[in-house]
């Protein structure tokens, strides 16, 4: 058996580090506020947001069949109780996992899961993958030069490739606000959202991917990648193809909705 943690099921995936402001107003999150806030501060006022598969409703068929299978917890860190008995919540993500099962009980009134915490792969041990290309002379036995030269080109080229998904990105969100009459309002915001995460891989990976006009299924294969390293690759060719459909269609998938507006990387 997993932890068990509180359930908020959204049309979207949360990544983590990202700001995610809500509005509760249904009668079963209420209750899961009153919950939050009778546990003391710290770790334990969280709960897990996972993605609604598209054309599934949570209300008519098992929660598990509806959910995606991997999440991402939410930290409360502001909770503004209103009139009328809701709450205006604002919430970072925090730590992603995989879902076990799902409990769907008459009290508590909101889903409950078993999870299983899903471990980040740090870059340098990610790009041991890259030494399966470097054989040393003479078909001789690995040493500890060997091991240096792989390090530092698994460093190197993890930096050309997080300047690459920089670039790429920094287009992409001219392109669609150009397209979306807001370039004038963007353009001053993005070099600052860039820098904010330019020395962290993992930063910059989650920004993308919470930013980017994606469908759901983008979203979600990008949050359940452990690795760094392939979720920044697997973002440059998203984001190629869809710099492609812009340029060549010159249409804009979704509404702008001001890009960064809710999203900020911690």
């Amino acid at each position: 058996m997993g932890d068990l943690i509180p359930l908020f099921p959204l049309g979207t995936p949360l990544f983590p580090g990202v700001v995610l402001p809500l509005q509760v107003f249904e009668p079963r999150y209420r209750r899961l506020m009153r919950d939050l806030l009778a546990v003391p501060e710290g770790d334990g006022r969280f709960f897990g947001v996972v993605a609604i598969r598209q054309g599934w409703e949570v209300e008519r068929v098992a929660p598990a069949q509806a959910l995606y299978d991997v999440g991402c917890t939410a930290r409360l860190q502001v909770v503004r109780p209103q009139p009328d008995g809701g709450f205006r919540i604002v919430t970072v993500g925090g730590d992603r996992f995989r879902l076990l099962d799902v409990h769907a009980d008459d009290d508590p009134p909101y889903l409950q899961a078993e999870v299983e915490w899903l471990a980040e792969e740090e870059a340098a041990e990610e790009a041991a993958g890259d030494q399966e290309g470097l054989t040393p002379p003479h078909g001789g036995v690995p040493g500890p030069e060997l091991d240096d030269l792989v390090s530092d080109v698994a460093h190197r080229s993890l930096d050309v490739l997080v300047r690459g998904v920089g670039r790429l990105f920094a287009r992409y969100v001219v392109a669609v606000a150009g397209l979306s009459g807001d370039a004038d309002d963007v353009e001053p915001q993005e070099p600052a959202l860039l820098e904010g995460v330019a020395d962290d891989p993992r930063a910059l990976s989650y920004l993308v991917a919470s930013a980017a006009l994606l469908t759901t299924e983008d979203r979600q294969a990008l949050l359940a990648e452990s690795a760094t390293r392939r979720r920044l690759r697997a973002e440059s060719r998203l984001l190629r193809r869809e710099l492609t459909l812009l340029e060549t269609l010159g249409a804009v998938p979704a509404p702008l909705q001001r890009f960064a507006g809710p999203i900020s990387v911690n």
